[in-house]
């Protein structure tokens, strides 16, 4: 979708299918409004008197026709007390507006928002949260349904706004991070019998194909031997379906700039081997390949901004299921570290691939290097689904991670990484156990990690509460794709 960002002076001279406009508590028009209501001889006064609407944020009343204004349409939008907005209640609003347009399948909207205003923000964040919300909502899946829902038909938002480039670079940030959200939900949703390994490799060398400075390469089970892969073979040994190690390089920049790398884990279904998950809710585990997809979605969004940044993304790709050749719980793989490590958990298998992947990406040299992954249970029983846990070997690249969730709306929590927890991986037979018991599993995975990140400024995203909603709204959230492309955005200094 794309956000038209200019300056609207005489909303009533306006030609557009729908013209979104405040209206504050107590029935108090906005300027806007109140030029609408001027044009059309007081209807919208009338309505507000008449107790249709009052105002109350996020309530909405379309008017389907008013005569002296050439919209077609006019959906007055409640926004409150009129008083600075907190970041989440304005995205709220946005989402309200646009819904209440979309649902009259209309191709076009013009949000008057000039009169809105954002604690600490400024039009320009606004304009860019606009893109994301409108593009993000115009999803719909598909694929393997015979009769799916309409397409979204919301193609273009006019924003009445400050008409500077930042705004509109804003908007275009916008707009480039909802297609990579967008990316990664299809990716999550789709079924492990359609979306496996191969068919992620695939996906990444058709976008390889549509950017002449993205090279894609696959690593395969052959070469991960010769590389001493043990510990991510080991996940794939009880599949028919053959691992894939996926490397994108993305070169916006000078060769001579090191890169800042990405390393999705994407286990396309994980039934966790001979430790065999509970029946219940099992189907879920098509999400464990989201953090390989917020890989591909960022990797998709800054091909789209064309950022002035040198990228690397690894994705460890592979099912884990149980048959005769199946790791075992007790067996000791080697990693391609030269690291031994005890599987006591064949269900604690991300780590497994993630510790290779991660050892791999050292070979780039590369400035600061970012997992992603849903690994632990235990991270949704700490946060819930509205943060995803973040851990990291330097405080201050914690923050800047921090800092590009709180700018996007894609919010992250600092856990400790202290070495108090890394005791509760010692094993009598392996250099590391790959569980760390029941106490702390969030930290201990992360911990497990850090071993084979001591050379790199690293820091590990735990999104299993994050990346997909369950439920009545089941489906992938598109997470952390926005925190990862505002942290390129801002190392690029785009």
């Amino acid at each position: 979708m794309d956000v038209i960002v200019k300056a609207v002076t005489e909303p009533e001279a306006l030609r557009s299918q729908c013209i979104i406009t405040p209206v504050f508590a107590d029935g108090k028009l906005s300027k806007a409004a109140k030029r609408l209501n001027k044009a059309s001889g007081g209807v919208i006064q009338a309505m507000v008197k008449r107790g249709d609407i009052s105002g109350k944020a996020g309530e909405t009343l379309l008017l389907p026709a008013i005569s002296g204004v050439k919209a077609d349409r006019v959906l007055l939008l409640g926004c409150g007390t009129g008083k600075q907005l907190a970041e989440a209640d304005f995205r709220k609003l946005i989402s309200a507006g646009l819904k209440g347009a979309s649902s009259n399948k209309l191709k076009d909207s013009c949000l008057l928002l000039d009169e809105i205003s954002v604690q600490g923000r400024d039009a320009a964040w606004m304009a860019g949260q606009v893109a994301i919300a409108g593009g993000s909502a115009n999803y719909r899946y598909s694929e393997t349904l015979s009769k799916p829902k309409p397409a979204a038909t919301l193609k273009r938002v006019t924003l009445s706004s400050k008409t500077d480039k930042q705004s509109k670079a804003s908007a275009a940030q916008g707009k480039a991070i909802a297609l990579g959200m967008n990316v990664a939900k299809e990716l999550g949703n789709l079924p492990g019998n359609i979306c496996t390994p191969s068919y992620l490799a695939k996906q990444a060398k058709a976008l390889g194909r549509k950017h002449k400075n993205l090279s894609v390469t696959v690593v395969e089970e052959k070469k991960m031997r010769e590389l001493g892969m043990g510990s991510l073979l080991s996940v794939t040994a009880g599949t028919d379906q053959p691992a894939k190690l996926i490397v994108m390089e993305y070169k916006g920049a000078a060769k001579s700039q090191k890169p800042h790398a990405l390393v999705g884990k994407g286990i396309t279904f994980d039934s966790g081997g001979i430790s065999l998950k509970p029946g219940a809710a099992m189907d879920e585990m098509k999400y464990d390949m989201c953090g390989a997809a917020s890989v591909m979605g960022t990797m998709t969004a800054i091909t789209a901004l064309k950022l002035p940044i040198n990228v690397v993304a690894v994705i460890a790709a592979a099912e884990n299921l149980p048959n005769g050749n199946a790791t075992k719980p007790g067996d000791v793989v080697t990693s391609m570290s030269g690291q031994t490590i005890e599987v006591l958990n064949t269900d604690a298998e991300g780590r497994l691939v993630l510790c290779d992947a991660l050892t791999y990406v050292e070979k780039f040299k590369p400035q600061s290097v970012i997992d992603i992954a849903t690994l632990t249970g235990a991270c949704v029983v700490a946060l819930g689904k509205h943060a995803s846990g973040l851990y990291s070997n330097e405080d201050d690249f914690a923050e800047e991670l921090l800092d590009a969730g709180k700018h996007i709306g894609d919010k992250a929590w600092h856990m400790p990484l202290w070495d108090e927890y890394q005791s509760q991986l010692n094993s009598n037979f392996a250099d590391i156990a790959n569980i760390g018991g029941p106490g702390g599993g969030s930290i201990t995975a992360a911990c497990f990690l850090s071993r084979f990140a001591k050379n790199m400024r690293w820091a590990h995203m735990d999104i299993a509460g994050t990346a997909w909603n369950s439920g009545g709204n089941k489906g992938a959230t598109g997470r952390p794709v926005g925190l990862l492309t505002q942290y390129l955005i801002n190392k690029s200094g785009k």
